[in-house]
């Protein structure tokens, strides 16, 4: 990776760390609505989070968004950057392998570095 390679996927790496974050905690939120929708019976106007689902599907949109942008950068193989898009989708997942990603791309900018 030459160093003007190194200064793109930063950024880049930024972006994907802030979505994957939101994308965490807006997949709890919806397990919580979904919790109140059909455990408690709460529909419609009644269930406090019935808003929720649209937005927590545009920010899913923009992490898969950020996922491309950083693997096409970094040169992921597709399945890859399927599997981590697929992370987004299970609670607790997103957060695990946004670390393990971080790493992986951080040490991979160290040693281009050098």
């Amino acid at each position: 990776m030459a160093p003007e390679d190194v200064d793109a996927v930063r950024p880049r790496l930024t972006f994907f760390k802030v979505m994957a974050f939101a994308v965490g905690i807006g997949l709890l939120v919806l397990v919580v609505e979904i919790i109140l929708s059909y455990g408690f019976g709460l529909k419609g106007s009644a269930n406090p989070l019935a808003w929720w689902p649209q937005p927590h599907g545009f920010i899913y949109m923009i992490y898969l968004v950020a996922t491309a942008l950083l693997g096409f950068k970094v040169g992921w193989s597709l399945p890859k950057m399927v599997l981590v898009m697929l992370a987004g989708c299970v609670p607790f997942l997103s957060f695990w392998v946004e670390r393990r990603v971080a790493g992986e791309v951080e040490s991979g900018l160290a040693a281009a570095r050098r």
